[in-house]
């Protein structure tokens, strides 16, 4: 089967979605002629016009409630249609998680974009921080328009990169020139050092990083403090061991721990809080259904809790 590539397009009413697609298919570069559909699912004061695509083997379709969002009826649009791509203009309410779980066999998300208004960026995301983030965690990009010249660029940088350092972050503004967000983001601790230590503070930091750039932390030993549990499948010389988690808000805490293994059984239980140090291996684990982060324990102390309990961004 032929895999259809999904172009995501997020953010919040009024961000600009509409727009830069009708850009998009109105150039050449882009739209020369193949079979694409186009699935709004919000509707702005902007509206698309088809008349003006360079190439017209353009299908447009709505889904206006967040309930029609299945995969039976993205399979049958994409049946109708026989595409050969798709853009998917996403409502802000929504959970992207909906999305994602209901792509048909085939189609996969080849980019994801979040548009926003520069002006209004910042008040989003206090009022609906949970939203902001399930938009900022897997986009590629942050295209924030309508910029006006007193815009809080640090402030907007700090947001954005709570929840991602890998999203580039643009700048576009009235007079259509377009800048470019070039703010250093220096790590908290030292990947050079030959132990990296990483503070209570900065473990959420540190759990995310290594996340998104695990191959830089293979072979580094790192010490951290974190929360043991125990797993009976694990045996009794692996535990997992990290922090609980604040993404956004209260409701969204999860526990983020790495697979610790250990020369010997350990007398560590689950709800022990330890220092923790040990030597990361890139490998395959059963707990991570393929490769992540496997600790070799060199020396583990009992610790008192970190305070707070729950690692954040901020």
């Amino acid at each position: 089967m032929a895999t259809i590539p999904v172009y995501l397009f997020t953010g919040f009413l009024e961000g600009g979605k509409t727009s830069i697609i009708q850009e998009s298919m109105e150039d050449q570069r882009f739209n020369s002629g193949e079979k694409t559909l186009i699935i709004q699912c919000e509707q702005g004061e902007v509206e698309l016009d088809p008349s003006r695509f360079w190439g017209q083997n353009v299908y447009l379709e709505t889904i206006e409630d967040a309930a029609d969002l299945t995969i039976e009826n993205l399979t049958a649009m994409g049946k109708k249609h026989k595409l050969d791509r798709v853009i998917i203009e996403y409502n802000g309410m929504w959970n992207l998680a909906d999305l994602y779980g209901n792509l048909p066999q085939g189609w996969a998300i080849y980019q994801e974009m979040l548009f926003a208004d520069a002006g209004t960026f910042l008040s989003y995301n206090a009022n609906m921080r949970q939203l902001m983030v399930d938009k900022l965690m897997n986009c590629e990009m942050v295209v924030l328009n309508r910029t006006p010249a007193d815009v809080d660029k640090e402030t907007i940088h700090k947001v954005i990169r709570a929840t991602s350092r890998r999203a580039a972050i643009t700048y576009e503004y009235p007079d259509g020139h377009v800048e470019y967000d070039e703010i250093v983001d220096p790590l908290p601790f030292d990947l050079n050092a030959p132990v990296v230590s990483v503070a209570d503070g900065d473990y959420a930091l540190f759990y995310r990083d290594l996340s998104e750039e695990m191959d830089k932390y293979n072979g580094k030993t790192v010490k951290f403090k974190g929360i043991v549990a125990r797993d009976r499948s694990l045996g009794d010389r692996s535990v997992l061991a990290g922090r609980h988690v604040m993404t956004c808000c209260e409701a969204d805490i999860s526990y983020h721990p790495l697979v610790c293994i250990f020369g010997e059984p350990t007398t560590l239980k689950t709800g022990d809080w330890a220092t923790i140090t040990g030597k990361i291996k890139v490998e395959k684990h059963k707990l991570y259904n393929g490769v992540g982060p496997v600790l070799y324990i060199e020396k583990t102390e009992f610790a008192t809790p970190a305070v707070p309990e729950v690692a954040t961004f901020y």
